[in-house]
């Protein structure tokens, strides 16, 4: 119920609070001003108000007819000034010496205007700038310096251009701009893409490269690397799945990218995760290939379920500090696929890697030799048994051998004594030693120097000396087939 305050002096409080208020600068014609934001968009300007008051920290000349931007824009140092916002001025040039006086900028925008290059040292003063938006202009030239000491640069805008190559080199080792985590290159004129230089940029970098509307040409390559972008969900595939086409070579029509699985005349496949070979008693490195940063937490599985935690590890697996699993020592019982889990600040991932661990102990070449080798020496050792058999055998009536001995007859012929089962080397008439039974004595010889009881008698033995054939000797061809065994 108490009487209001007066107006008047609170609205002057309130002025000279304001830095526009002071003698420190004054809010330029056609301009808004609020605290340190001075927005002129939409002011018809066709350049730069000045003075600009050194305070400054949010430049909005969006909507105007800005069509130069030269290097005495910003004729002192604006110290607070840390966003530019340019588009649609119609700007078609911007001197390499037009950011001198603003180090601190990170946020710049320069899009949907008619700029036709980015010459060389461009934004290299910028070393503090985080976002600069570039599209829908009439870039077709990019010089591969434009961005140099540019390190904080976070996101890359170049869609809606004439660009028909980019520097990719540029994103290659993640030292010329390292912490770039969007670029945007669609609708340009890119007929062709460096396949192997995309899978190996970081994943947290393809999963923001955005690659539609181009008229690109179809072929395998490009189809393994946006199906691997489906299948890992990438924003960039998932989002704009309609508007990543490319061209058949034969007819030249628009299809879908991910069209061309199994289709005419490509027939392309998709390419598996990721597949890693080695041999035993490798040392391997699995990488964790996430497309997350600022991951808090991953850990690895093992192919039979075992988990892999802490850095360091225990016995032949170990976590390393960038998140790769080492294996050391590799065994067949390692070949398997593994799991990389990561914990990001808004979702997780799961990334498969499959090991194939050759065992040369078995396939390997090596093993040729050592078959061969074995091969060889059992030939010889058969060889030696042969000889040995051949000329050592001992003769098993060598007792019945005597110098009285008659001399066999003649019808125990070398057939007969090389494929008979009895041995040839018996005495007749010794007592004592059965070297000769006498039913086989009285016998005839029958079929295969066999004898049968009750046979065809023979004829009575011719009397001469040819009638008479010396004994065996244990060297003839009968010992080859005799059952004598070996000493």
């Amino acid at each position: 119920p108490g009487a209001p305050l007066p107006l008047m002096p609170l609205l002057l409080a309130l002025a000279l609070l304001s830095p526009w208020g002071s003698a420190g600068g004054s809010c330029p014609p056609r301009c808004v001003c609020a605290s340190n934001i001075l927005s002129c968009s939409q002011a018809v300007l066709s350049s730069v108000p000045a003075p600009l008051p050194r305070f400054t920290a949010v430049l909005d000349l969006s909507h105007n007819n800005v069509s130069r931007l030269r290097a005495d824009w910003a004729p002192v140092r604006l110290a607070h000034l840390h966003a530019l916002l340019l588009s649609h001025n119609g700007l078609s040039f911007v001197s390499t010496e037009a950011f001198a006086h603003v180090p601190h900028l990170r946020h710049l925008d320069l899009s949907s205007n008619r700029l036709r290059a980015l010459e060389e040292n461009l934004f290299s003063d910028l070393a503090e700038l985080e976002v600069l938006l570039l599209y829908n202009n009439e870039i077709s030239a990019v010089d591969r310096t434009a961005f140099d000491n540019l390190g904080r640069l976070r996101k890359l805008y170049l869609g809606q251009n004439r660009i028909a190559r980019f520097p990719l080199e540029l994103l290659r080792d993640g030292s010329r701009l390292p912490q770039l985590a969007l670029l945007d290159l669609s609708a340009n004129r890119l007929r062709s893409l460096p396949v192997g230089e995309l899978q190996a940029l970081p994943a947290w970098l393809r999963d923001r490269l955005y690659l539609h509307g181009n008229p690109l040409a179809c072929d395998c390559p490009l189809f393994q690397l946006v199906a691997r972008g489906r299948r890992r969900r990438l924003s960039a595939v998932m989002d704009f799945q309609e508007e990543l086409r490319c061209l058949l070579p034969t007819t030249q029509a628009h299809v879908g990218i991910l069209a061309l699985a199994g289709r005419q005349p490509l027939n392309c496949s998709e390419a598996r995760e990721a597949v890693l070979e080695a041999h035993l008693g490798d040392t391997v490195t699995l990488s964790c290939d996430t497309r997350l940063r600022g991951v808090r937490n991953r850990h690895w599985v093992m192919p039979g379920g075992e988990r892999v935690l802490e850095e360091g590890g225990n016995g032949s697996a170990a976590l390393l500090a960038n998140g790769s699993l080492q294996l050391r020592a590799l065994r067949p019982e390692d070949a398997g696929t593994y799991a990389c889990w990561v914990a990001g600040p808004l979702l997780n991932e799961t990334l498969y890697v499959e090991l194939l661990v050759h065992n040369f102990t078995l396939h390997g070449p090596h093993d040729t030799l050592n078959t061969a080798y074995t091969t060889l020496v059992g030939c010889i050792l058969s060889v030696v048994l042969v000889l040995i058999y051949l000329y050592l055998t001992p003769c098993r009536c060598c007792c019945c051998r005597g110098a009285d001995k008659p001399p066999a007859p003649r019808d125990d012929s070398i057939n007969s004594s090389v494929l008979s089962t009895t041995p040839n080397h018996a005495a007749a008439g010794v007592p004592g030693e059965p070297c000769r039974s006498h039913s086989a004595s009285a016998a005839g010889p029958g079929q295969n120097g066999r004898f049968k009881v009750g046979g065809t008698p023979q004829p009575p033995p011719r009397h001469g000396p040819k009638a008479q054939r010396k004994v065996s000797d244990p060297d003839s061809v009968s010992s080859v087939f005799s059952d004598t065994p070996i000493v």
